[in-house]
């Protein structure tokens, strides 16, 4: 029986104790970080570990490989990526260069993750920002415009696809008004719902056939008030229905200081609400088993949308001349 649920776990290796727990549980997949990463031999053995302990090699190995600020996996093993904004503006008469370096960085990302067994990226980030809005997603987004956001997210998601890792579109339903830092507050958005469907909705109704999303921890008054779309009913009711995604969705990290309650009282919320699987980031086992103690098996819809999400993964990946395709991006902000 797998959990709905996606974990992290405390270090470069996994500990006995983890081993065991993860063995018992079974998380439908797992999520890195920084504190998991020192080079490419480690990283390898601890994805194949954690596949391991729940037997089965397709499990999704997430990582937030973005570029810029955002990027787990940084020299000097790896290329320092530069951030969706600076792809974005990169000056140039023909926007399909723009879109084919975002692709290509994309692309070289994949290679990178693909190579030590991570097979999902927390990319695109399809936030449109508000001039007012907080800095936490600022250059993480490739525009400020809708037509920006989407297109160029189109193209890293494509790149991923290409190179054998799921994207996961984010944080839908948008996170660009948002004049607080979900990771430490409660933003609350008081656009009208005109005003969302004009910008922030619109690039992950282009992007709705994605095969993962990730919510976001943001009141929105116009659909619900009183709750985060994280665990709102309102919210991923009009996620499914008007914005039409119909892949697998996952919570933001439980441990969100935007978020309330306790652990058990989150996951069991949000997947109430509707979300196929809760996200657990830090990997503290206090932590990790109040989760567990709201989060079910995966079953029904949200087991056949995990399903399909896998079933996205390519067989191979695009050939492609890494070589030809480092001095390309390389030379493209030189």
């Amino acid at each position: 029986m797998t959990s709905a649920c996606i974990l992290g776990c405390e270090g470069l290796v996994l500990s006995r104790k983890e081993r065991d727990f993860f063995r018992d549980v079974k998380p439908w997949g797992f999520i890195l970080f920084k504190r998991n990463i020192e080079n490419p031999e480690q990283v390898r053995a601890l994805t194949e570990a954690l596949r391991e302990t729940i037997g089965r090699d397709d499990a999704p190995i997430l990582i937030d490989q973005e570029g810029g600020r955002v990027q787990r996996m940084g020299p000097p093993h790896w290329p320092a990526y530069p951030p969706a904004r600076t792809m974005g503006d990169l000056a140039t008469n023909d926007p399909l260069v723009r879109r084919e370096i975002v692709r290509l960085g994309a692309r070289l990302m994949a290679h990178d993750l693909a190579a030590v067994g991570i097979n999902v990226d927390c990319v695109p980030v399809l936030d449109v920002p508000a001039a007012d809005g907080h800095e936490i997603i600022g250059d993480r987004a490739y525009a400020a415009d809708v037509e920006g956001v989407a297109t160029l997210g189109r193209a890293a998601a494509e790149g991923l696809i290409a190179g054998g890792v799921l994207p996961v579109i984010k944080h839908i339903p948008g996170h660009g008004r948002a004049r607080g830092d979900s990771h430490l507050e409660l933003p609350v958005v008081g656009a009208t719902r005109e005003e969302l469907e004009a910008v922030d909705f619109a690039p992950f109704k282009v992007l709705s056939d994605m095969p993962m999303a990730m919510t976001a921890h943001v009141v929105y008054s116009a659909i619900d008030p009183k709750r985060p779309a994280t665990t709102s009913r309102k919210a991923i009711r009009l996620i499914r229905d008007e914005i039409g995604f119909d892949g697998l969705l996952m919570s933001d990290d439980l441990s969100m200081k935007a978020l309330g309650g306790d652990f058990d009282d989150r996951a069991r919320q949000a997947l109430k609400a509707g979300c196929d699987v809760v996200l657990h980031c830090n990997g503290m086992m206090s932590e990790v088993k109040a989760v567990m103690g709201g989060t079910g098996s995966l079953s029904g819809k949200a087991a056949r949308r995990a399903q399909a999400a896998l079933a996205r993964l390519a067989k191979s990946p695009e050939p492609f001349d890494l070589e030809a395709g480092r001095a390309r991006f390389a030379a493209a902000f030189a």
